[in-house]
Order: C-alpha cells, then sequence, then structure tokens
C-alpha cells in the first residue's frame, strides 16, 4: 500500500504546483505582458484540473475488484488519461487561434519578467517531474526482482510537465533574444510554437491511451517472440488464441490454449510456459490446456 501512496501523492505534488503556478503565470503574463505566458497559464490551469481528476481516478482504481468488475477498476486510471490529453489538445488548439489571430498585434514585453518566470518554470516542471519519475525508484528498489511501469495517466501526466520544460526553455531562450534585440514579435511564435508542441504529443498520448482500450497487444511486448518460445516447450504441439493486453498501461493480461501430449506432466509445462511471460512483465496469464495422444 506505500507504493500506491507514493504514486497518489506524486499526481497531488503536480496538481497543486500546476494550480500554485497557473496562477503566478496569470500575475506574471499580464504584468510582462506577455500572450505566450498568458496562453500556458490557461494550459496550466486546465492541466491541474485535470490532474486533480487523475488524484481521485487513481485512488478508484485500487479498489478490489467485485462481482460486476471481475477485473477491478484499474481502467478507471485510462478515464484521467483520456481527460488530460483532451484538455491538453483543447488548450493547444486554443493557444494556435489565439496567437494566429493576434499576430500582427504587437505587444511590447518585459523580457526581464519573461526570464524570471522561465526560470522558475523551469524549477517548478522539473521538480513535478522528478517526483513522479523518483516512485518508479522507489518501487525498484523496494522489489529488485519485478518490473514496474508507470500507468498510462502517470505518464501522461510527467509529458505534461516535459513539455511545459522544454516550453519554459522556449520562453526563456526567447525572452534572451527580446531583451538584446526588442523583436517583441518573437512573443506570439513562442506562444504558436508551444501550442503545437503541446498538441502534437497530446495526439500521440490519446492514441497509446486509445490502443490499451482497443486491446492492441502492448508496444514492449513481442508476441512473436513469445510465441515462438512457447512452440520450443518440449511437447507443446501448437497454441490457439493467444491473447495479450494491457488493463491501464502497467499491468498486463495474457490467455492461451496449448495443445500437449497427453503422456506428459502438464503442470511442468504451464510453469516454463507462465516464466515466459513473466520475462515479459505479464503477471496474470491463463492457460487452457488440450491433451492428444
Amino acid at each position: 500500500m506505500a507504493h500506491s501512496h507514493k504514486k497518489t501523492s506524486g499526481l497531488g505534488v503536480a496538481f497543486f504546483l500546476n494550480l500554485l503556478f497557473s496562477i503566478i503565470e496569470f500575475i506574471g503574463g499580464y504584468l510582462t505582458q506577455s500572450s505566450a505566458i498568458i496562453a500556458d497559464a490557461f494550459h496550466d490551469l486546465m492541466d491541474a484540473l485535470a490532474i486533480g481528476f487523475a488524484v481521485l481516478l487513481e485512488k478508484f482504481a485500487k479498489k478490489p475488484a467485485n462481482d460486476k468488475f471481475t477485473m477491478g477498476f484499474k481502467r478507471f486510471s485510462l478515464l484521467s488519461a483520456i481527460i488530460l490529453s483532451v484538455i491538453l489538445l483543447i488548450g493547444s488548439v486554443s493557444m494556435i487561434y489565439y496567437s494566429i489571430t493576434n499576430f500582427s498585434t504587437t505587444k511590447e514585453v518585459n523580457s526581464i519578467g519573461m526570464f524570471g518566470l522561465a526560470v522558475l518554470g523551469i524549477s517548478v516542471n522539473v521538480f513535478g517531474y522528478w517526483k513522479i519519475k523518483s516512485q518508479k525508484s522507489d518501487k525498484h528498489n523496494h522489489s529488485s526482482h519485478s518490473h514496474h511501469h508507470n500507468s498510462a495517466n502517470e505518464k501522461a501526466v510527467m509529458l505534461h510537465l516535459l513539455e511545459d520544460v522544454l516550453g519554459w526553455l522556449a520562453v526563456l531562450i526567447g525572452a534572451v533574444i527580446i531583451y538584446f534585440t526588442q523583436w517583441h514579435w518573437i512573443d506570439n511564435i513562442l506562444t504558436l510554437f508551444i501550442a503545437i508542441f503541446i498538441g502534437y504529443n497530446a495526439i500521440n498520448n490519446l492514441w497509446h491511451t486509445f490502443k490499451i482500450l482497443l486491446q492492441i497487444a502492448p508496444d514492449e511486448i513481442d508476441t512473436k517472440a513469445i510465441k515462438n518460445k512457447i512452440l520450443a516447450v518440449n511437447h507443446v504441439v501448437s497454441i490457439d488464441k493467444l491473447y495479450v493486453w494491457s488493463l491501464d498501461g502497467s499491468d498486463h493480461v495474457a490467455s492461451l490454449i496449448i495443445t500437449i501430449n497427453n503422456s506428459v506432466n502438464s503442470r511442468v509445462i504451464i510453469e516454463n510456459i507462465s516464466n515466459i511471460f513473466k520475462e515479459s512483465n505479464i503477471e496474470d496469464i491463463t492457460i487452457q490446456t488440450n491433451l492428444i495422444e
């Protein structure tokens, strides 16, 4: 249970960081007259709300299975991943529209204020990213023999934080250029750049989440290699209906039907096949056996 608490606390830190910093951004964007910072403030505020949903759904996903939800509630964490990605995409489109419609309007931007906010933005988002990322290391240190992958929900939050780090790096560079050249139109270019970058990655994350919902085999699992290894097990005659999918991007499931010789010990064969799946981080395995003479 300690690991679940750490995961939730990491998302909670990301929530409070985004909420607090979005308020700082609105104030700073108004004072510096930077449309890029104001647009990102709106983006961070929406993300904070989405991450709030993520925290709640992560807790809900830990509930035990029941008669209705026989496989548990793990997939509820995908809802927050979708919500977060959609909000990122909506924010991206809004920012693109804003930057294009205001491209001809050049405001005098306070480059020193932009620089200071950029440094603060990089620090805040790097800390949030590290806080969630470090949970993976904690999990590995407590259980060195097991594999751990961040859920789709965590990946969506980490993606957002990484995007913001890169976005703030662009703002920092832009602030330096504006300071030395007085090219204030760069602020609109930065807004457009940040929006396109966020939108592109939000679409990628949505597709990744939809692949889980569509029960496509996880990218890191080679089903053909697994099938070949199983067929190489002594006394395995054939394989039928090999299914591999993921519940939430972290916990993977597999089921299959094997045909074996009737004269052998099926327990040993099933144990060998289970070990093949566990090598690919698949712990939940269902194996049905057919016997032939």
